[in-house]
């Protein structure tokens, strides 16, 4: 079988994608709803929602995992253009345990880590243990992260994770939920209590972005600068 990305054609992907996210990145208009404002912290996110990073605050202070393949590669490339730092890494690939050090490094010098916690290849929606050993270790509130629009732009790909993106002028909402903190607590007990937040974010999403249409929060929208 063929692969779609090889070492011949991985440069003019990067460059591709790298610049249809510079491009989209101008007509992402996202709005947040409830963001705590705790920094430095682990934001957490389901792998479909990965690009509700367009809407983090502060992009230069963000590092956003992203795995060691080919495809994390050319996401990466498209994530350092939009203004993010990232840190690599993969629990089943070489170097794991030093991108952990480094991450936990970043958190205790008061960055934040954005992660998709049940990525990079599933189950969906499993929680996976990454988020909670670094803010474990580096005693830092995860931050459950979902957004959300209704515009037609908004589209979802077949793909395993069900991704979400704009595709196009798009009016996003990014909604937050309370921090959550790891002290006194298995790491089943906060597992549980993320997919729950995670869950409870999509519930009350549409209704949350009612309200933000009603109160024309997106006319007067301006870019963050980064």
């Amino acid at each position: 079988m063929v692969r779609l990305f090889n070492k011949e054609n991985i440069v003019h992907i990067k460059n591709l994608v790298g610049f249809w996210m510079k491009i989209q990145d101008l007509f992402t208009y996202v709005v947040e709803f409830n963001n705590p404002g705790k920094t430095p912290c682990v934001y957490a996110m389901w792998h479909e929602n990965q690009f509700a990073v367009h809407g983090l605050p502060n992009r230069r202070n963000v590092n956003v995992l992203i795995s060691n393949s080919m495809d994390g590669e050319i996401v990466a490339h498209a994530v350092h253009l939009l203004g993010y730092q990232t840190c690599r890494g993969s629990s089943k690939r070489k170097g794991a345990v030093s991108g952990t050090l480094k991450m936990i490094s970043k958190l205790k010098n008061g960055e934040d880590i954005a992660i998709m916690v049940d990525g990079p290849q599933g189950p969906l929606h499993k929680v996976k243990s990454g988020a909670i050993v670094l803010a474990r270790e580096a005693n830092v509130p995860i931050i459950p992260v979902h957004w959300y629009s209704e515009d037609i732009t908004f589209v979802r790909f077949p793909s395993w994770d069900k991704m979400t993106s704009p595709v196009g002028p798009c009016r996003l909402l990014n909604i937050y939920g309370d921090p959550i903190y790891t002290e006194g607590k298995s790491d089943e007990q906060v597992a549980d209590e993320l997919k729950a937040s995670l869950q409870e974010l999509a519930r009350i999403a549409p209704e949350k972005y009612k309200e933000a249409k009603k109160r024309k929060l997106w006319k007067n929208w301006k870019r963050q600068l980064v």
